[in-house]
């Protein structure tokens, strides 16, 4: 079931409006651009209504655009209709035809095609073997659990050897045990068929882990492209930085500068940078909260209080008070070497290398640190706007 040849996707200029009663209008895509490259698994995240779901109905033949175009391996598909695409959906709420067995629905596709059952019947239970649901092909929908309906429709996309393959937040009805088992197997299938992907998802935890680029969107616009090492750790944009996980941002101000480095104020402490992290003199420090480390309070440095402090099992959260910003801290339960309580007076300290520097508006202030996606001029305007 190897895919021969992965296919490359561009996306190019995809715009999308939509006209309601009264005449208003609701922009959805906004010059959308996008490169995938063969075999690229890539996450379309964001929140509800900010076009994610828009494009990838695009890219299915399920909508029309206004401007743009689609292509796969560089052969436009935008006038295709959504039946020759070779384009696999697996949708939501899985989509299954409940009186057909397992392995009727897997084979919908060559009967449409009206193959014959001998040349696809090695097709379909290969499709299910990849699945790992050997010996349920004679099963209804309604005898599978949830995790075993959503690898039915996993084995029907596969089973037509697409060229594209579009999840449409596929795991999203599945308990959180079974989110986590099921997306590692559809990871591990993915890259096993070299299928080029691209998934759709709110869920920032399932974008870290399945993708090879995230695209944050943010109405209808690219606000950064990058791995999910990229996207969380030197976000584009504030935006972005709080939308994937949980983020401090300090605002900071430049009071020196000196042989290619800058002294920089943020809640009463002082530290040094890189000139050329610091571009602006108006900052905003983002920082993670497992890059905040608790320490004994002490002249000079940044001092708060514990308000709250939280005990998971495996990590500690603190929200400590430092002047008027509320910090968020977390650390390894079994590796702290100081026992706190609430109310107590701490010391912070933030992991320099760990600081991503934006400039006062929330923008990203370097170039050599901001996304990927600044690199294709397409992107770049458009996330200029965003």
């Amino acid at each position: 079931m190897h895919a021969e040849t992965a296919k490359s996707l561009d996306i190019r200029g995809l715009q999308k409006t939509y006209r309601l009663p009264g005449g208003r209008s609701v922009p959805a895509v906004r010059d959308f651009t996008l490169r995938v490259e063969p075999g690229e698994f890539i996450t379309l995240l964001g929140p509800s209504g900010c076009g994610k779901t828009t494009v990838l109905r695009a890219l299915a033949g399920l909508e029309e655009p206004d401007a743009g175009d689609i292509l796969l391996d560089e052969r436009s598909i935008r006038r295709l209709p959504a039946h020759r695409r070779r384009v696999g959906l697996v949708f939501q709420n899985y989509a299954l035809f409940p009186h057909m067995s397992v392995f009727e629905n897997v084979a919908y596709s060559f009967r449409i095609r009206r193959a014959r059952l001998a040349q696809f019947r090695a097709e379909v239970e290969a499709a299910l073997a990849a699945v790992g649901l050997e010996g349920l092909a004679a099963r209804l929908p309604s005898q599978l659990s949830g995790g075993q309906q959503q690898r039915v429709a996993l084995a029907r996309a596969f089973v037509m050897r697409p060229d594209l393959l579009l999840f449409d937040e596929p795991l999203s009805n599945l308990d959180a045990k079974l989110r986590l088992q099921v997306r590692g197997e559809l990871r591990r299938l993915q890259k096993s068929l070299g299928t080029t992907a691209l998934y759709v998802t709110h869920d920032q935890d399932e974008a870290m882990s399945l993708s090879d680029r995230i695209v944050v969107m943010r109405e209808g616009r690219i606000e950064q492209v990058g791995t999910p090492e990229d996207v969380y750790a030197r976000p584009a944009s504030h935006y972005v930085a709080d939308f994937v996980g949980r983020i401090n941002a300090l605002p900071g101000r430049v009071v020196e500068r000196a042989a290619g480095r800058a002294i920089v104020e943020t809640l009463g402490a002082r530290m040094e940078l890189a000139a050329d992290r610091c571009p602006a003199d108006a900052l905003l420090l983002l920082v993670r909260p497992e890059a905040i480390r608790i320490v004994a309070a002490t002249p000079g440095t940044m001092n708060g209080v514990v308000e709250e402090l939280e005990y998971r099992g495996d990590q500690i959260e603190y929200r400590v008070r430092v002047g008027a910003v509320l910090l968020i801290a977390i650390e390894a339960a079994l590796g702290r070497t100081r026992h706190v309580r609430e109310g107590d007076r701490v010391g912070v300290e933030l992991v320099e290398h760990a600081l991503h520097v934006l400039s006062g508006d929330g923008s990203a202030a370097n170039v050599d640190h901001a996304s990927e996606a600044m690199q294709d001029p397409g992107i770049a305007a458009e996330a200029a706007k965003a």
